[in-house]
């Protein structure tokens, strides 16, 4: 980077960091600590759910989900609206209401101690894996442009959340938050704007989004129904909603940024305002990868986006990859022509050379994605490197190679910001459910609210440490955006099903309640293991089953709900 970049990313980062601990003052009681003594507006709330979603993982692999795969991810979130408007009428209010601090406290009042447990278990294995995943994201923008290692990052990612979230707690995190959703809502239009005016003279705005329509990058919606096919309208509106059910109702680094809010109004308004602005949001960030795939059609990329790859086959698999490139260039070549001669015809309205144009298009492109599978096979026999995917560096490779001085510092600092926003979340909400429903609960009940702040502050020092430990094996998961997803939903069905159970049905009791859920996780893995069945439909499968179980247990074996429990 050039010592601009340098100056931007820097100076974003430390007021990052500075920002947190401002904002973070007087948080001296368990109470302020993790809950942020309920006093955050419902702006600040709404802002800081979206950074959580919003993490660098967003930023770096979605844009390149679309410029292999197209818009058609974006119906993962079709289901969100609807889920929160029943998240709204139920877990909301009951949650304020029994004035808990996790959404796991709720399951004791509601049924018993190891439900409780059981719930706070599945959150903290599948939140931990999520969480390196979150800090990893950033470590290939340093290994992509410098060949730094990938430690060297997630340690210094991981330090920096730590300061400001040891210190502040919950009050910290959110508003640090509000501060990274600008910026990365700055830099997505900053790049937007400067993909289009980097085109080639010619070539307009509507002529970039015929062409990226006419090889499929926009196709957004597909309504065939298909257990298999992960991502269509069915997927997205029924396992997706499950999904959008399980995070924000029963996921507590969710569930804790509303239970900060001054109102249960409040709090609600933060989750219509989600679900609002997520789908354009999500629909945008594709939007800007699908405009890269433009931008490529008329500057050659390269034939392997992860730049390390490249340079190994080039050096010591020259002889077997040469031909591989040079059939790579001859079709970028045919493909230029034809996407120049395609946005012609348009412009003209020549319907005869804009079908011949089109056929040299998509041919053109077919053989592309050949020689890049070639190159991909190479790399993974001559390197024994199973699951080789590139997805990941496809953005990082456009913003090093093309945007000027500063602005790459601005989208370096982006993807730096939505990293921390995620990860502080995560690590913040990891300790709440270790000192409130672990250690308070079964370790040591009956301390000083100082000593809990202490442990609550130990404990997201430890999670942070966590973090960057398991961050070290995200490299092996493929395309973070789907493997973050994957990790959610071998988990997510069973806690939906079991608050399912508590909101909806009087008379379950605990011991239902706690064998559903071990049913319902066998289920999610059997179906993982044994199935090709699309993961989203994996939250539909543990939450249905949990239910299921849940009342047949009851109904078996009848037992009055917990009578300490009043809703």
């Amino acid at each position: 980077m050039r010592p601009l970049d340098w100056l931007v990313l820097i100076g974003t980062l430390t007021g990052i960091v500075l920002y947190g601990l401002y904002k973070g003052r007087g948080s001296d009681t368990v109470n302020k600590y993790l809950l942020a003594g309920k006093t955050m507006p419902w702006y600040a709330m709404a802002l800081s759910i979206m950074a959580t979603q919003a993490s660098a993982i967003t930023f770096i692999s979605t844009t390149g989900q679309a410029y292999v795969d197209g818009m058609r991810f974006v119906q993962f979130y079709f289901g969100m609206p609807v889920a929160m408007v029943i998240i709204c009428a139920t877990a909301v209010p009951l949650f304020h209401r029994a004035n808990v601090y996790t959404a796991y406290e709720y399951l004791e009042k509601r049924f018993d101690s190891k439900t409780r447990a059981l719930a706070s278990a599945v959150f903290l294995i599948q939140r931990g894996l999520s969480v390196g995943l979150s800090l990893y994201a950033p470590a290939i923008v340093l290994s992509v442009m410098f060949g730094w290692p990938d430690r060297l990052t997630t340690m210094a990612m991981g330090v920096l959340i730590t300061i400001y979230t040891v210190t502040g707690g919950i009050k910290a995190v959110t508003w640090t938050d509000v501060q990274q959703m600008v910026i990365i809502l700055v830099g997505l239009v900053v790049a937007f704007v400067l993909i289009i005016r980097m085109l080639p003279a010619g070539v307009s705005f509507t002529d970039a989004v015929y062409l990226a329509g006419a090889v499929g990058k926009l196709n957004a919606v597909d309504l065939k129904f298909d257990l298999a096919n992960r991502y269509n309208v069915w997927s997205g509106l029924i396992g997706g909603g499950f999904l959008a059910l399980s995070y924000f109702g029963c996921d507590q680094s969710q569930v804790q940024r509303y239970l900060t809010g001054k109102s249960i109004a409040q709090s609600k308004l933060s989750l219509m305002f989600t679900a609002m602005a997520k789908i354009p949001m999500q629909f945008f960030i594709l939007f800007v990868g699908a405009m890269v795939f433009v931008f490529f059609l008329f500057e050659r990329p390269p034939l392997l986006f992860q730049k390390l790859a490249m340079q190994e086959l080039q050096s010591s698999e020259s002889s077997r990859f040469a031909p591989i490139e040079t059939r790579f260039e001859q079709a970028f070549e045919r493909r230029k022509e034809a996407a120049l001669g395609l946005a012609e015809a348009r412009r003209r309205q020549d319907g005869a050379r804009r079908t011949e144009s089109l056929g040299r298009f998509l041919q053109a492109q077919s053989e592309i994605n050949e020689a890049r599978a070639q190159g991909a096979s190479l790399y993974v026999s001559t390197h024994a490197e199973k699951g080789f995917n590139d997805t990941n560096y496809i953005f990082l490779s456009y913003v090093t190679r093309y945007l000027p001085a500063g602005v790459v510092g601005l989208l370096i600092a982006v993807i730096f910001a939505a990293a921390m926003s995620s990860a502080s979340g995560e690590v913040n909400s990891l300790a709440t459910v270790t000192v409130i429903d672990i250690y308070k609960r079964h370790v040591h009940p009956s301390a000083s609210d100082h000593h809990y702040l202490w442990a609550s502050r130990l404990a997201t020092a430890f999670w942070a440490a966590y973090a960057v430990f398991f961050a070290q094996y995200a490299k092996k998961l493929g395309s973070l955006i789907e493997a973050v997803n994957m990790v959610g939903s071998l988990f997510y069905g069973s806690l939906l099903g079991v608050f399912v159970l508590a909101f909806w049905f009087r008379r379950v009791t605990g011991t239902a309640a706690f064998l559903g859920m071990l049913a319902g996780e066998a289920a999610i893995l059997a179906a993982f293991a044994f199935t090709n069945i699309s993961f989203l439909w994996y939250n539909v499968i543990g939450c249905v089953v949990v239910v299921v179980t849940g009342l047949l247990v009851s109904y078996l074996r009848p037992r009055t709900a917990n009578p300490a429990f009043r809703s």
